[in-house]
Parts: C-alpha cells; sequence; structure tokens
C-alpha cells in the first residue's frame, strides 16, 4: 500500500471512530433521559470515594440500585476491569454490581503509603458506606480473596450476607513453620525482583503462563487475556505492587476465617500455579464456620476468566440457596 493510500485508510477509519463514538454518546444521553427504554431500567455509574487518609478510590456501580449488592474484589496486580464479565453476567441477572479499584491500582490515588490489608480492608469499608450497600454478597479473587475475608472479619458485621472466594490466598501463602506447606520466601523475594527489573516482561510473562495456565500442554492462549492482564496491571503503580507482594504473601487471615459466620463458597482450581490448592482452599474450608468448597479438576488461577461460565453459575446457584 502507497503513504497516501495508508494515510486516506487511516483517515478513513478514525473518522468512522468518531461517528461512532458520537452515536454511542447520542444514545447514552436518549436512554439516560428515557429510562423507560432499554434493558429493564438498569442504571450505572462510576465514582469515587475519598478515604480517611485521602486517598481516592475509584469504584464502577452497576444495575438496578434495588438489587442485591455483590462487591467484586480484584487480584493482583489487576484492576475492577478483571471482572467486566462477572458483572455484566450479574447485572442481567437483577442483582447490583459494584467492584473498585484498590489503593495503587487502576483509576485509584498512586500513594505512598496503605499497601497492606487493613488498609485494602478499610477502603472497601468506604466504599460500602458510602453506598450504603447492605446484605451484601462479596466476591474476592486472589488478592481480592483476602482483601474480602479481612473486611468480611473487621468491617462486615450487619452489612455481608454471604462471602465467595475464588482461587483466595487465605489462610497464608508464605512458608512459616506453621506453614509448612506454603511457598518459601525466595518465591515473592523473585516476584520483587522481576517487578523491579522489568515489570513490563514480569507482567507479559505472569498472564501468558502460569496465571492462565497456558504453560500447559494442549492449552490455546488468548492473546486478547493476556493483553487485558498487562494493560490492568501497567495502568497501576509499580510501588503499589511491589509493596503489595508482601501484602497478598504475608499477612496471615487464620483469625479472620475464624470469625466469619456467613455461608461461604470456596473455589479453586486443583492446577492453580499461582496459589496452591492444599494450602489455600482446603485449610480455609475447615477454618470457616459455613463454608462449602468446590474445587475444580484442571483449572488454573485465572479461572473466573478463562472459565467464566462455570463459575458463574456456580456463583449463582450459591446466591440462589
Amino acid at each position: 500500500m502507497k503513504k497516501e493510500e495508508l494515510i486516506t485508510s487511516r483517515r478513513k477509519v478514525m473518522t468512522g471512530s468518531v461517528s461512532l463514538a458520537a452515536a454511542a454518546a447520542v444514545g447514552s444521553k436518549a436512554a439516560a433521559a428515557e429510562p423507560g427504554k432499554g434493558s429493564q431500567s438498569v442504571v450505572g455509574e462510576t465514582g469515587y470515594v475519598t478515604t480517611k487518609d485521602g486517598v481516592h478510590i475509584f469504584y464502577k456501580d452497576w444495575g438496578p440500585r434495588d438489587g442485591q449488592p455483590i462487591v467484586f474484589h480484584h487480584g493482583w496486580p489487576l484492576s475492577s476491569d478483571d471482572w467486566d464479565n462477572q458483572m455484566l453476567f450479574f447485572m442481567n441477572k437483577g442483582y447490583r454490581v459494584i467492584a473498585h479499584d484498590r489503593r495503587g491500582h487502576g483509576r485509584s490515588s498512586q500513594v505512598r503509603d496503605g499497601h497492606d490489608m487493613d488498609h485494602y480492608a478499610a477502603d472497601v469499608a468506604a466504599v460500602v458506606e458510602h453506598l450504603d450497600l447492605r446484605q451484601t454478597v462479596h466476591v474476592g479473587h486472589s488478592t481480592g480473596g483476602g482483601e474480602a475475608t479481612r473486611y468480611t472479619a473487621k468491617h462486615g458485621k450487619n452489612r455481608v450476607a454471604k462471602l465467595v472466594l475464588i482461587g483466595a490466598v487465605p489462610p497464608l501463602m508464605v512458608k512459616t513453620s506453621a506453614n509448612p506447606g506454603g511457598l518459601p520466601i525466595s518465591v515473592f523475594d523473585g516476584f520483587r525482583q522481576a517487578l523491579a527489573a522489568n515489570r513490563s516482561q514480569f507482567y507479559f510473562d505472569v498472564a501468558s503462563g502460569p496465571f492462565y495456565g497456558f504453560n500447559r500442554e494442549g492449552v490455546t492462549a488468548s492473546d486478547a487475556m493476556i493483553q487485558n492482564w498487562w494493560r490492568q496491571g501497567m495502568t497501576g503503580a509499580a510501588n503499589a505492587h511491589y509493596l503489595g507482594i508482601k501484602a497478598f504473601s504475608e499477612t496471615d487471615f487464620t483469625e479472620d476465617l475464624k470469625v466469619i459466620s456467613v455461608p461461604t463458597l470456596v473455589l479453586h482450581g486443583d492446577d492453580d500455579q499461582v496459589v496452591p490448592v492444599a494450602d489455600s482452599a482446603e485449610l480455609s474450608a475447615k477454618l470457616l464456620k459455613k463454608a462449602a468448597l468446590k474445587i475444580y479438576k484442571g483449572l488454573p488461577h485465572g479461572m473466573a476468566t478463562t472459565h467464566a461460565d462455570i463459575i458463574n453459575a456456580d456463583i449463582l446457584d450459591f446466591l440462589k440457596a
């Protein structure tokens, strides 16, 4: 293609994109002006909550306002965008769906302090209180599972109805004398070293390898999933992600799990290469008062994305029970 033809082609694409964006904006305004049209008066918004220590936490709030709320807690080093599939699925089932970007992640403030589970849980509490959510279901994946656990134990009284943990880090990831089945600290030191050396490459390697199980023989990798994971990670702050490794690997959730009394669904893949099932889900289920444990044969850490249809259906059954 000649240079002049290439420029003309690009201009056509750009013009078409602008036209589509303008049409979408007009359609959006029309839908807002006429709530009776479209899908069942579904509403949605985004916003920010300012925490007590001045951090701006970004959140999404979709679906009918009178629907039972579901709050989604994302994994490291991602953002609320990782829950797009689940949020759309449950929104269309009549639930009110909320997800936030953890401090230092996604669109939330890139701050120097508070990259620990206590602050993460307090930030969730700020969002929940701002939206006045009650009888809420909290769904956490990986690091988000730890965050949801700490929130439920410390802030969830009279607000949390049910809890769902997916490939979650509790009770404790790192190997200690009290947790001999954990991963050696050298594993997490390696994460920190790789992140500091070349964060972009590290995130690409995680997404294209163990996170989704794309390094397994016979598994077809999805470039779109890899790129979306990488995009979310690179949107956040390097310092938050670096310090967050300690938060997800060295926080002990044993006492949190013991005091949680709401029904809890614990879901985990037996081929999880990031959070090994034997030292996480199986132990958590024993510590929780009302746990239902389901282990999926051959599924990876990122199974809520790779096998969303299965995970969504099982969560829905749990919510309806």
